[in-house]
């Protein structure tokens, strides 16, 4: 099973639909863990902890600190960048079915920009 970690500003929406579609997803917010204002890195860090692939919707910050931990040869689970702009539907099914295509190592050190 996939698990992952929305960070705060993951639209709950689309999470919501990517839930209700796929029962084989394993997905976490950062408020409920207790990660809700926390910096970039710190999240990149607990998800590595966690094994947890990192959702989000930052193209600006996010992606820079998981280079930044695979340069520095810290585990890196993974980054799913999402398009805030595309509408939630197609978000939704972009998201759930690329998600559920592959395994955990997949996602290794990647950077993954959809759509």
């Amino acid at each position: 099973m996939l698990t992952f970690l929305a960070d705060e500003h993951f639209s709950h929406r689309v999470l919501r639909g990517i839930k209700l579609r796929s029962k084989n997803l394993d997905v976490v917010t950062a408020q409920t863990v207790g990660l809700d204002g926390a910096s970039d890195p710190a999240l990149l860090a607990w998800a590595a902890e966690q094994q947890r692939i990192l959702l989000t919707h930052d193209r600006q910050t996010i992606p820079k600190h998981a280079y930044d931990r695979i340069r520095a040869r810290l585990p890196m689970p993974g980054v799913v960048v999402v398009s805030d702009t595309a509408p939630v539907g197609e978000a939704i099914e972009l998201v759930t079915l690329y998600l559920e295509s592959g395994g955990a190592e997949e996602f290794d050190n990647q950077v993954i920009y959809l759509p």
